[in-house]
């Protein structure tokens, strides 16, 4: 019997050591068969992946990509977690928002897995008078409540603290964050804050740190930034500048910089890019570990971090997939380290959710910490090659784009100047055409489209009265609010309309041509692609009984050679008002246009329709 060595299990020890050169020159090898040729030297930038802020993913990492040490939890530079036990003791905290006065959904929540409130109080929100009656029942000594008032910050906090009161907790037992975030408000709303709002801001953080040890008084909201189109890197330098600024207006005010640092909660985006999302929140950490450091209160630098799943992410036509996009982006927030993870109900595109989609929001996080034991390891992805890389890259990204910030005036000075806007706004304009072009794919919306699908309706928010308006680009004055699918819900509008009006949708007729091997692959990425904008694909029939003014042809290659020519004729003498082709450019010239992977379909979209005379 042969005894295995303690120390290894060796299960290649009779094959040479394989290579990273080695590995190279089998990858270029598979390229050249797929019509790539590239030097074994390209390789591997051939499968490489853009991603923003100049960063790429590699396909392979290795032990040669060394990161700087993360440290340990708890100890700075904090990149693995904030507190020594991460979240092992009972997972992150639940923390469910709430926008309409409805005391039975906060109940309903509490009871049944949200450990925390996250209340928009005020224009757009829950009126102020209101906050009592909407915490009826609340046990609020043991249910933290986080307030998001905007300008009402001061109004708000006052109602909260005088609630405590009302109901016997004591200011020691109170847990949560009031919220205050002037520089936040004037990214939502444009309008800027005078000296009165940063002095009442620093009076809270002071009653806190005296009076409420369990409350902290500011909020480091993020997530304007994100909302308006911007890169991770962009969305972390952002918060840095801003958490700056209120360091520096704390400790101008008064307050030491340990007491000052533990008054800041910040708020950032969780997407369904779960590595990055998990990136961007240990970088987060670091690079505040490091402001932390150059303030002289190392040990005080641990981030306390509040993960919200993306609107951006959202899409209002087929919601139902954003209940896988929320589980994923809820899997990196816990994964990342998060200690207050927000999931939007699958709705939130279409308004104010209903019991199904809070159920269903607060469970995806119960289900990760329960049944899946997210929690019960810290740092889970930390080791990892990859992880490391993109940690140190995206914080490399990103303290470059702070230090733009300061060295232009700090945030606020970048929000009035309106450079903050025009960057946020470059970087939305270069992932616009990844998403135009299906790159980037929005399942259910750019690929996979339900034409039939029945609506679903939700009672829309409540509306901003005055200058702060919520309108379809954001709110007014301020930053805008993007959305991935927005330009394919303006072409879906299109279509909607059109089927209100005459009692069809528009329709464009796939002429398959050859055998099935030859046409399918063609003909399903066709009608795949003008489903996107709302037109009715018709692939059964003949033409002239179809309804369709157009015809796109669906074949190989091969077929087109031999067919292409004479069908376009046919086709166009049958009364075809355009003949599209399902294939590259030029080879064919007979075709009035083209559709291909890659092609911008939006534009393609649109401009059908248009020659439809859809408007």
């Amino acid at each position: 019997m042969t005894v295995l060595p303690d120390d290894a299990l060796s299960l290649a020890a009779e094959f040479p050591a394989a290579t990273h050169a080695h590995w190279r020159r089998l990858v270029a090898g598979v390229l050249g068969k797929a019509g790539k040729d590239v030097p074994e030297s390209e390789a591997e930038d051939a499968l490489s992946t853009a991603l923003e802020d100049g960063l790429r993913a590699r396909p392979l990492y290795t032990a040669a990509d060394a990161a700087p040490d993360p440290g340990l939890p708890g100890f700075a530079p904090f990149v693995r977690a904030g507190r020594a036990e991460g979240n092992t003791a009972s997972g992150w905290d639940v923390r469910q928002r709430h926008r309409a006065a409805d005391p039975e959904a906060v109940l309903t929540d509490l009871e049944n897995g949200v450990t925390s409130l996250w209340l928009a109080v005020g224009p757009g929100g829950i009126p102020l008078g209101d906050l009592d009656r909407v915490l009826t029942g609340v046990y609020l000594d043991l249910a933290p409540v986080v307030l998001d008032a905007g300008a009402e910050t001061s109004a708000a906090a006052e109602e909260l603290f005088a609630l405590y009161e009302r109901r016997g907790v004591a200011p020691e037992a109170a847990r949560g964050n009031l919220g205050a975030d002037p520089l936040g408000t004037e990214a939502r709303t444009g309008a800027a804050y005078d000296g009165d709002a940063f002095a009442a801001t620093v009076a809270l953080a002071r009653l806190c740190a005296e009076a409420y040890p369990g409350v902290r008084a500011l909020a480091v909201d993020a997530l304007p930034y994100h909302e308006a189109g911007g890169s991770a890197a962009q969305e972390l330098g952002s918060s840095l500048a801003t958490g700056v600024a209120y360091l520096r207006a704390l400790t101008r005010g008064g307050l030491s910089v340990e007491q000052a640092l533990g008054q800041l909660e910040f708020r950032y985006a969780a997407t369904a890019d779960q590595f990055l999302t998990i990136a961007k929140l240990r970088a987060a950490r670091r690079l505040w570990a490091r402001v932390a450091e150059a303030c002289g209160a190392p040990a005080a630098g641990a981030q306390l971090q509040h993960a919200v799943t993306s609107s951006v992410m959202m899409s209002a036509r087929d919601p139902w997939v954003n209940m896988l996009r929320t589980t994923v982006a809820t899997l990196a927030a816990g994964v990342g380290g998060a200690e207050s993870v927000t999931v939007h109900p699958f709705d939130h595109a279409l308004g104010l959710p209903d019991g199904f989609a809070r159920r269903i929001a607060r469970n995806t996080s119960t289900i990760l910490i329960e049944e899946s034991h997210l929690a019960r390891v810290i740092d889970p992805a930390g080791g990892s090659w990859y992880v490391e890389s993109l940690t140190d890259e995206l914080s490399a990204a990103a303290w470059e784009f702070f230090q733009e910030i300061e060295r232009r005036g700090g945030q606020a000075a970048v929000l009035r100047s309106g450079w903050a806007g025009e960057r946020l706004a470059a970087t939305w304009a270069e992932r616009s055409k990844a998403l135009a072009k299906r790159r980037e794919p929005i399942t259910g919306v750019s690929e996979f489209p339900l034409l039939a699908e029945k609506p679903v309706v939700r009672e829309p928010f409540p509306e901003v009265p005055g200058p702060g308006t919520v309108t379809g680009s954001g709110i007014g004055g301020g930053l805008p609010r993007v959305r991935r699918d927005e330009a394919y819900e303006v072409l879906r509008a299109r279509s909607d309309a059109h089927l209100a009006a005459t009692g069809a949708r528009p329709r464009v007729f796939l002429a398959a041509l050859g055998p099935a091997a030859a046409h399918t692959a063609r003909l399903t990425f066709a009608a795949n692609l003008f489903q996107a904008g709302g037109i009715e694909p018709v692939t059964e029939g003949a033409f002239a009984d179809s309804g369709a003014t157009e015809v796109c042809l669906c074949s190989s290659d091969p077929v087109y050679e031999e067919r292409a020519a004479e069908e376009a004729a046919a086709f166009r003498a049958a009364g075809a008002g355009h003949v599209a082709l399902a294939g590259r450019p030029a080879a064919y010239p007979d075709a009035d246009s083209y559709v291909f992977a890659g092609c911008d379909a939006v534009a393609v979209l649109s401009a059908t329709l248009d020659r439809m005379g859809v408007s």
